[in-house]
């Protein structure tokens, strides 16, 4: 099943509220999830673009996909929402998202985790990828909206 993309990225996990400068959840800045709904639709996609990038980032050092119409094909026979427009690394932690637990061989969903990973079980690996997009989402906002302020001092 495809579908079109997400207005927000949010996943209802906000973690600004409590003083995050980044989402736990669905990784925006502050500002980004505070302004949301007064972004034109090119601004919108600016920011789907950098979570996207810094999302296939991490997945990448993780996973290898070989076949990416493999992937898709076994998204959609488990009626698993996407937009197949995403790179397919933000995809593979769509498909871990919906049931990392339940995938019992990777090479049907035309993937294989990289050497370093090999071992590792596909619940901690989603736990991983979203921990290492988390920090990966902070060292971004530090260098772009933190850092520029020092520099002005």
């Amino acid at each position: 099943m495809v579908k079109s993309v997400v207005k927000t990225p949010c996943i209802g996990v906000c973690s600004t509220g409590i003083g995050d400068d980044v989402c736990r959840g669905c990784k925006r800045f502050t500002h980004e999830v505070i302004h949301w709904n007064s972004y034109s639709d090119r601004e919108r996609r600016i920011i789907w673009q950098r979570l996207d990038q810094l999302l296939a980032q991490v997945v990448k050092a993780k996973v290898l996909i070989w076949d990416a119409e493999k992937l898709l094909g076994q998204m959609s026979a488990q009626q698993i929402d996407f937009d197949e427009s995403r790179n397919p690394y933000c995809l593979f932690q769509e498909l871990l998202k919906a049931g990392a637990s339940q995938i019992k061989n990777l090479s049907e969903y035309g993937c294989q985790l990289t050497s370093e990973y090999a071992a590792t079980p596909l619940v901690k690996l989603r736990i991983l990828i979203d921990a290492d997009f988390y920090t990966l989402s902070q060292v971004h906002y530090q260098r772009y909206f933190i850092m520029p302020e020092h520099m002005n001092s």
